[in-house]
């Protein structure tokens, strides 16, 4: 079982939103033939929601390992995960933001969680993931780290 697991899913107002391609699509194709834009609505409809839940990427921290989207890395090659809400969090997706990070963030989704990467190999100075519950995320990524990790780093 992981430390912790959460799916990213879009806010309910963004499938609410989304209905509005029915409509439109009914005063796009109604002067052609009325069933065609409601057909083409409703299919354009289920089509976004589909991609949506597909795309919807998986933050998972287990056995040792985090996991965001298809990426993962091994938890005694990270630092101290941060977690960063508000003001904070906006910080770190706007300008403070490092060109070199790697993100695994959504728009819809304001609290995000920073993970120092402390291999020298790699060129990638931190995570960035947008989470729902940042200190959740951070403690399931502190606790989980090698002991000896987290003693040099405390």
């Amino acid at each position: 079982m992981p430390d912790y697991r959460e799916k990213l899913w879009p806010t309910p107002w963004i499938y609410i939103v989304s209905v509005l391609l029915i409509p439109a699509s009914i005063l796009v194709l109604a002067p052609v033939s009325l069933p065609a834009g409601i057909v083409t609505g409703i299919v354009l409809y289920v089509g976004l929601v589909g991609s949506l839940a597909v795309t919807s990427p998986v933050i998972e921290v287990q056995g040792g390992r985090l996991r965001a989207g298809r990426a993962e890395i091994a938890l005694e090659d990270v630092g101290e995960a941060i977690p960063a809400d508000e003001e904070q969090a906006r910080i770190e997706r706007g300008t403070g933001l490092d060109a070199r990070a790697f993100l695994v963030i959504r728009g819809w989704i304001k609290p995000v969680v920073r993970v120092p990467v402390d291999d020298a190999a790699d060129p990638t100075p931190y995570w960035l993931v947008s989470t729902r519950r940042p200190e959740e995320l951070a403690a399931a990524i502190n606790g989980s780290r090698r002991p000896d990790v987290q003693e040099s780093g405390a």
